[in-house]
Protein backbone atom coordinates (compact mmCIF):
# COMPACT_ATOMS: atom_id res chain seq x y z
CA UNK A 1 0.00 0.00 0.00
CA UNK A 2 1.52 3.29 -0.46
CA UNK A 3 2.01 5.71 2.32
CA UNK A 4 -0.28 8.64 2.50
CA UNK A 5 0.57 11.87 2.98
CA UNK A 6 -1.73 14.94 4.09
CA UNK A 7 -1.87 18.27 1.50
CA UNK A 8 -3.78 21.69 1.80
CA UNK A 9 -5.41 23.64 -0.08
CA UNK A 10 -7.95 26.49 -0.54
CA UNK A 11 -11.30 26.11 -3.08
CA UNK A 12 -13.80 28.54 -3.39
CA UNK A 13 -16.88 28.10 -0.90
CA UNK A 14 -18.64 26.77 -4.59
CA UNK A 15 -16.05 23.84 -4.95
CA UNK A 16 -16.19 23.13 -1.22
CA UNK A 17 -20.45 22.77 -0.92
CA UNK A 18 -20.27 20.78 -4.50
CA UNK A 19 -17.78 18.71 -2.61
CA UNK A 20 -20.03 18.27 0.32
CA UNK A 21 -23.24 17.08 -1.18
CA UNK A 22 -21.75 14.89 -3.33
CA UNK A 23 -20.33 12.81 -0.26
CA UNK A 24 -23.29 13.34 1.89
CA UNK A 25 -25.13 12.01 -1.64
CA UNK A 26 -22.93 8.94 -2.40
CA UNK A 27 -20.96 8.32 0.65
CA UNK A 28 -17.47 8.33 -0.59
CA UNK A 29 -15.01 9.13 1.59
CA UNK A 30 -13.70 13.08 0.85
CA UNK A 31 -9.93 11.85 0.78
CA UNK A 32 -10.75 9.06 -1.68
CA UNK A 33 -12.92 11.39 -3.39
CA UNK A 34 -9.69 14.50 -3.89
CA UNK A 35 -7.60 11.54 -4.87
CA UNK A 36 -9.60 10.05 -7.41
CA UNK A 37 -10.17 13.52 -8.69
CA UNK A 38 -7.02 14.73 -8.51
CA UNK A 39 -4.88 11.61 -9.89
CA UNK A 40 -7.74 11.66 -12.86
CA UNK A 41 -7.41 15.21 -13.63
CA UNK A 42 -3.17 14.87 -13.48
CA UNK A 43 -2.92 12.39 -15.86
CA UNK A 44 -4.90 13.73 -18.55
CA UNK A 45 -3.06 16.88 -18.14
CA UNK A 46 -0.05 14.60 -19.01
CA UNK A 47 -1.52 12.55 -21.96
CA UNK A 48 -3.68 15.60 -23.47
CA UNK A 49 -1.56 17.94 -26.03
CA UNK A 50 -2.01 21.16 -24.73
CA UNK A 51 -3.91 22.94 -26.95
CA UNK A 52 -6.91 20.74 -26.60
CA UNK A 53 -7.20 21.38 -22.67
CA UNK A 54 -10.05 23.49 -22.00
CA UNK A 55 -9.60 25.27 -18.78
CA UNK A 56 -12.56 25.54 -16.63
CA UNK A 57 -12.29 29.69 -16.05
CA UNK A 58 -11.52 32.18 -19.03
CA UNK A 59 -10.42 35.70 -18.21
CA UNK A 60 -12.14 38.07 -20.13
CA UNK A 61 -10.63 41.23 -19.80
CA UNK A 62 -13.24 44.39 -21.08
CA UNK A 63 -10.93 44.44 -23.95
CA UNK A 64 -11.23 40.77 -24.97
CA UNK A 65 -15.10 41.11 -24.00
CA UNK A 66 -15.69 44.27 -26.36
CA UNK A 67 -13.86 42.20 -29.00
CA UNK A 68 -16.13 39.15 -28.76
CA UNK A 69 -19.10 41.47 -27.99
CA UNK A 70 -18.33 42.84 -31.54
CA UNK A 71 -17.70 39.26 -33.54
CA UNK A 72 -21.00 38.46 -31.90
CA UNK A 73 -22.85 41.58 -33.16
CA UNK A 74 -21.55 41.21 -36.47
CA UNK A 75 -21.35 37.82 -37.14
CA UNK A 76 -23.76 35.25 -38.34
CA UNK A 77 -24.79 31.76 -37.99
CA UNK A 78 -22.34 29.23 -39.72
CA UNK A 79 -24.59 26.24 -41.16
CA UNK A 80 -22.92 23.68 -38.72
CA UNK A 81 -23.54 26.08 -35.93
CA UNK A 82 -27.48 26.23 -37.46
CA UNK A 83 -27.01 22.03 -37.40
CA UNK A 84 -26.14 22.17 -33.50
CA UNK A 85 -28.66 24.51 -31.96
CA UNK A 86 -31.41 22.35 -34.51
Amino acid sequence: MERETQISALVSRTTRDLLERHVRATGVKKGHLVEQALRHHLLALQELPADVVVHPKLLVTKMSGEAILKQIQRGKPTPALRDLLA
